[in-house]
This record gives C-alpha cells, structure tokens and sequence, in this order.
C-alpha cells in the first residue's frame, strides 16, 4: 500500500468510480453490469454516442492518463484512432473484448497511480493540470459517464 496519502486517497477516489462502492450511485462498472450487445450499441438518436462508445472512449482517456504518468510512447492504445471509436453493433465476444480493454486500462492506470512518487503529483502535465489533477479528472471522468450510461439505459 503506498505510504503517501495523497496516492493511497487518489487511489480510492479512482476505485469507487470505476469499481468500488461509493456513495454517489452506480459506479461506471456497475453501470455496465448486465448491458448486453444489443442495449450497448442503442442510440439514443441519430449521431449520439451509445453505451458500448463511451465504454471504449472511458478506455481510451485511462490510457491517455497512464500514458502521461509513466511518460509512454503515444500510439500505443490498441485500437486505431483516438477519443470516441464507432461502435455500431457487434457480437457478444466483441462487446466482452471491449470490456476486457475498459478493465486492462483501468488496471494499468491504477498501478501507474500506485506507483508514482509522491512528490511527482505537483508535476505539470501540460497547461496548468498537474498530475494530481489528472488523476482525479479521470476519476471524474468515470463517474460522468456512468451517469450518462444510467441514462442511456432508461432511453433506450
């Protein structure tokens, strides 16, 4: 467990957004829980994002943050492209691998937290963001989306 508060706090805020139970509701994971294909790939409307979209784009920006915490090469997010990926249907192996990639970049975005120095969370990451402020956006992130798949559950 790390020694320094400040981790071992961003680490909790990062788990009950994603996985943990928190006060606030369904987490994003919970959010997740039991969407089959066919619900993850519903628009809402023409050209609006659907479940199964905002679960690989909360992949992508825990990649984003990973990858700017243990200063990564860019370009190695396993799909092709960046921000929101096209979803439009697919099969239940599908769905599951894109749930894998939520999972594995959540899990390596959470070591890479667990890992930093303490002293390096007061480190710019570009603009006036530190990497404290990375952290926790990204947790922030997480729970915005799981609202809006809440939602989209109801729409749908």
């Amino acid at each position: 467990m790390p020694a320094d508060v400040r981790i071992r706090q961003l680490l909790t805020i990062v788990d009950q957004a994603y996985s943990h139970a928190s006060w606030h509701g369904p987490n994003l994971r919970g959010s997740i829980r039991g969407v089959s294909p066919g619900l993850a790939a519903r628009r809402p409307a023409p050209r609006r994002h659907n479940i199964w979209e905002i679960v690989v784009h909360a992949a992508y920006w825990k990649y984003v943050v990973t990858r700017r915490l243990t200063s990564a090469p860019r370009g190695s997010f396993p799909l092709k492209g960046s921000n929101w990926f096209q979803r439009d249907g697919g099969t239940a192996a599908q769905w599951r691998a894109d749930l894998t990639l939520l999972e594995r970049e959540h899990d390596e975005l959470r070591a890479a937290v667990a890992r930093l120095p303490p002293r390096a969370l007061n480190r710019r990451a570009g603009g006036t963001r530190t990497l404290f402020d990375l952290i926790a956006g990204v947790a922030a992130h997480d729970i915005y989306h799981a609202g809006q798949i809440q939602l989209l559950k109801r729409l749908v």
